[in-house]
């Protein structure tokens, strides 16, 4: 297809059948995930089976994206590349995007999807990311910051405390505040000085940093925001990213939804695949169409559970096992 961009986001076609279409491309032309397919089954009965359910598409470890090269293109020819977050001597994750418009949209029409963009003055303050130039979350906070006309929008200089003035000039303009920011990073701005945010302000955490000395629950952390920005809890929202992914889910409680490009199902760990039914903790499996030109049938590393909605919480790591197939790579050409 030359114009994926045009079936991802197109409404009046179904989310199966373009799984469907994405799945036959990527098992034709990622090399990666088609040694994967076989070495679950035979390609006739994966083909056959999907054909009747897309719960049959095979979903790639996550890990492959540090093991191997994740693409349906030449390597060389790709527009963007993102890599994981870790310490310079750990293996990261590496994404190579090889349609940024179609990442682009993805991005700005998912965040439409949940927020008013277009009222919106969007802060960043994302320490334990800022050093990473493959950062995947700087690349998405500052395209939504290009998005303000105003020049309200930006960074905060790490290690600073926010400037009163600046938060009185985005009320003048009658702006929305919206702040993006890693889960430890904003505790530490809020050590740095008070901060009293406008009543109808929104904090978006992304998450924790993986090295960083303290521990939290999401539950604790959102009372903590909330106290300390002067905000109603229900202006706490949280993010699930990551380098590997194209697509974003927001949550502004506990439990986040897709993007409709997007599917989250939770997974039995002994037999992955099996979906669980509601409430049940598994392993969480993300379908994200604008991975086309990657994977996009993906088995986090991530556990969860979801809700009689279609609705998911995160609950941290899931303690590795060895799951069938992740050993695929071991006889790589």
């Amino acid at each position: 297809m030359n114009n994926w961009s045009e079936l991802i986001f197109l409404e009046d076609l179904s989310f199966k059948e373009k799984a469907k279409q994405v799945f036959e491309y990527q098992f034709e032309n990622n090399a990666v995930y088609h040694r994967y397919c076989e070495v679950l089954n035979t390609n006739s009965e994966i083909l056959k089976g999907v054909q009747d359910d897309i719960s049959a598409i095979p979903l790639l470890p996550i890990k492959a994206f540090k093991d191997a090269v994740v693409t349906t293109h030449s390597e060389e020819n790709a527009d963007l590349i993102f890599k994981s977050s870790g310490t310079s001597d750990m293996r990261r994750s590496i994404h190579r995007v090889h349609d940024s418009e179609l990442y682009d949209q993805s991005l700005l029409k998912g965040f439409r999807h949940f927020y008013n963009l277009d009222n919106a003055v969007i802060w960043g303050y994302p320490p334990g990311y800022a050093d990473n130039p493959h950062s995947s979350l700087i690349y998405m906070i500052q395209k939504l910051i290009d998005q303000d006309n105003s020049g309200l929008s930006r960074f905060l200089p790490l290690g600073e405390p926010v400037n009163p003035g600046a938060i009185k000039e985005v009320q003048r303009q009658g702006k929305q505040l919206i702040i993006f920011g890693a889960a430890f990073g904003l505790l530490d701005l809020l050590e740095i000085d008070d901060i009293n945010l406008p009543s109808n302000s929104i904090v978006i955490e992304t998450g924790g940093m993986k090295t960083h000395r303290r521990e939290i629950s999401r539950s604790e952390l959102h009372r903590r925001l909330a106290k300390g920005f002067g905000l109603d809890g229900s202006r706490i929202h949280s993010e699930y990213g990551m380098a590997e992914l194209l697509s974003q889910a927001y949550a502004p409680g506990k439990w986040f939804s897709t993007v409709p490009w997007m599917q989250v199902t939770i997974r039995n760990p002994e037999n992955l695949n099996e979906i669980l039914p509601p409430y049940e903790e598994g392993l969480i499996g993300v379908i994200d169409l604008a991975n086309v030109h990657s994977c996009s049938f993906l088995l986090t590393g991530d556990k969860g559970v979801m809700d009689k909605d279609g609705r998911f919480q995160v609950l941290g790591r899931w303690n590795p096992k060895n799951l069938r197939g992740c050993n695929f790579l071991i006889d790589e050409d």
